[in-house]
């Protein structure tokens, strides 16, 4: 962003709040100076050039510059090797209280744990009040057993084992449990085996690296080609030559499923692989092929035992026991899990669904009911499937009574949300969030009450930051006020629009809610940009679609021309999927070929809840789910009458070959 550009962007955020206690332009000074001087050491932090951070620093030390604590903080953190216990403590003395205090704690923390300073680690902990750091959390686990010999296996194993990335701070622990033969070796290889099912070659090798460090090469050897090295290796008797041969079977089963079936039915590993061994790898064979979707995957699921396999595999083994309609083995896959698993609204729902499927008696569909129930409400998918399933109809919430004059002067004199809303108008909106988010979630243990959310919502939505108003809204527990979750940014753009190309503009807010709740200067890691995420090879082919002349994807910042474009292609997906609405927006978000597939793969017509529940990929998944949510939930606000989301849902099934495919170019 051009710096002319940041300040009319920072003007805009700031000028509804007048005069606060955070002074963003104290006692009537002009900042542009220090602005430019903060952005300078902001991409000095990203480059780790402390030399820059260090000349650069004297001119905001001591100035009252709002967001002095981020340049003390930058260029504190780059030297944490270096610095003085002297400069430390006047650091947290002076920003007592901060994100940037609690943000420095914890790189020091992790500093302490990698150079085993237990003392000076234990004497800082207290005093971190996030307590939201993974690597913070083993290396604490680490102290506890080194210090005083405590039993911390079976909180490592919950904290590991729960990481999709690798660690070094617990892989660190790891190793000295190990070690110290405290953590059983068959937490490392579980760990090692979640490497291959996950395609995670790097957590794999880290894992096995614990148990031998040369055999690395192995590991290479097995992920690039489990049956050559499976042929290679004839015995799986010994510890070693056993974990390996599953390491291998698990990366077939990711790899090949109906290879890794036919491999695992071989006479060899019915004597060398004990019962549970098997069912763990027939859980991966099954999980995988489920989410091919294919029809083998119940067969698969079928060769083990359930309470051998891991909780995503039981969770897979549901899901595809809904695509065939087996609700005895979805309400058996469910009672397999985990207690903690079991109690997600997601299983709740289909729990009580097979019960009503399968229940012979009043008493257990009472029961199924009640499940429904319990957890019917507006809030998310499987709440408002469960009012529709108890013909509770989806409506609004009263509003809760506004913030008070005292409540917004609380929100406005608050140091954390103030840097957190100048930051975001300087263009720094990462560090700005994060500022945000632990003001509202984490400077108080459980976070800021629902007064207080409403009010620091309220200064978001009035300042246009909607990401923020919603997050912050979104964590309210009883006061419900669905302006803030659900605003309605540029009516006048999406109404106009939507009604000239025949769309219902709840489905296209409820989109954009997903996408970038409104950001507009949003981007993906991918590319997409504005406030419908579009891409730019998708824009320039949607804009030729649709005979939008003289495009060119810059003009994807602008809010206008990205509403015509992502409400274009949005159009154009519902044409080519019949108008299902599932299915256009698992296009929008993994692709229509991909969604084809994913569709015609049903075989017959299904729930669209079902459909939905059994998508492959979790992002899409996740991302259908929140779009029906959102979007039944702007509908009862825009048409003002109940709705219901099992009917926007609908069934999902093939395509009807009798008629003329369209869509087929779409990107």
């Amino acid at each position: 962003m051009q710096f002319s550009a940041i300040l009319t962007s920072l003007a805009l955020v700031v000028s509804f709040l007048g005069t606060f206690s955070v002074s963003v332009h104290a006692q009537g000074r002009d900042n542009t100076h220090f602005d430019a001087v903060l952005l300078d050491m902001a991409q000095a932090y990203k480059e780790r050039d402390r030399k820059r951070l260090s000349a650069l620093l004297p001119q905001l030390s001591g100035s009252g510059y709002i967001l002095e604590p981020w340049a003390a903080y930058w260029e504190l953190s780059t030297r944490l090797d270096e610095v003085s216990a002297s400069d430390l403590q006047s650091f947290f003395d002076r920003y007592a209280g901060s994100y940037q205090e609690d943000r420095l704690r914890v790189d020091l923390l992790q500093q302490l744990g990698r150079n085993r300073d237990w003392t000076a680690f234990n004497r800082e902990l207290p005093r971190y009040r996030m307590a939201d750091d993974k690597s913070v959390r083993c290396y604490q686990l680490l102290s506890d057993h080194v210090g005083t010999g405590a039993n911390v296996n079976a909180d490592f194993a919950t904290t590991w084992l729960s990481l999709k990335d690798s660690d070094e701070a617990c892989a660190a622990t790891a190793q000295q449990l190990l070690a110290d033969r405290s953590l059983p070796v068959a937490t490392v290889w579980q760990r090692a085996r979640q490497g291959m099912e996950y395609d995670r070659l790097r957590v794999t090798t880290q894992a096995v690296s614990l148990v031998n460090d040369n055999w690395g090469k192995q590991v290479n050897a097995i992920y690039l080609n489990p049956a050559k090295y499976l042929r290679g290796h004839a015995t799986a008797l010994l510890p070693k030559t056993r974990e390996l041969a599953i390491l291998a079977l698990v990366r077939m089963a990711y790899l090949d499923p109906d290879q890794a079936a036919q491999e695992v039915r071989r006479l060899r590993w019915k004597l060398q692989l004990t019962p549970s061994d098997r069912s763990g790898i027939w859980g991966a064979i099954g999980k995988r092929a489920a989410q091919k979707q294919s029809d083998s995957a119940i067969d698969y699921f079928n060769q083990g035992q359930l309470f051998d396999m891991q909780d995503d595999q039981r969770a897979w083994a549901a899901r595809a026991a809904l695509r065939r309609g087996n609700w005895a083995l979805v309400h058996e896959a469910i009672a397999a899990m985990s207690p903690t698993q079991r109690g997600d609204t997601t299983w709740i729902y289909w729990q009580a669904r097979a019960d009503l499927a399968i229940a012979r008696t009043d008493a257990v569909r009472e029961r199924a009911l009640q499940a429904l129930r319990s957890i019917a409400g507006i809030t998310g998918f499987y709440e408002q499937l469960a009012l529709d399933a108890t013909n509770q109809p989806i409506t609004l919430p009263p509003r809760p009574a506004p913030p008070t004059p005292e409540e917004k002067d609380a929100a406005r004199s608050n140091p954390g949300l103030m840097r957190a809303v100048y930051a975001i108008g300087l263009g720094l909106r990462s560090d700005g969030v994060r500022e945000w988010n632990y003001t509202t979630n984490l400077h108080v243990r459980g976070g800021m009450d629902d007064r207080a959310l409403l009010a620091a919502a309220d200064l978001a939505c009035r300042a246009e930051i909607w990401d923020r108003c919603i997050g912050s809204s979104d964590r309210t527990k009883n006061q419900i006020n669905m302006d803030q979750r659900f605003p309605l940014p540029f009516r006048a753009d999406v109404v106009a629009q939507t009604a000239r190309i025949g769309l219902d503009p709840a489905d296209v807010y409820g989109l954009i809610r997903q996408e970038s709740r409104f950001v507009m200067d949003a981007r993906s890691n991918v590319g997409a940009s504005g406030l419908m995420q579009v891409m730019p090879a998708t824009a320039k082919w949607t804009a030729r679609k649709i005979g939008l002349v003289d495009f060119n994807p810059q003009q994807l910042s602008e809010r206008a021309t990205n509403i015509v474009i992502g409400t274009g292609y949005l159009k154009l997906l519902l044409d080519s999927f019949d108008g299902s609405l599932p299915l256009a927006a698992a296009a929008y978000n993994a692709g229509p070929a991909r969604t084809r597939v994913w569709r015609n793969s049903a075989g017959t017509a299904l729930d669209g809840a079902i459909w939905a529940e059994n998508i492959p990929f979790s992002e899409t998944r996740d991302y259908v789910k929140k779009v029906l949510a959102n979007t039944t939930l702007y509908g009862a606000i825009l048409s003002g009458q109940p709705q219901s989301i099992t009917t926007r849902l609908g069934t999902v099934g093939p395509r009807d070959v009798s008629r003329p495919e369209s869509g087929t170019d779409l990107p």
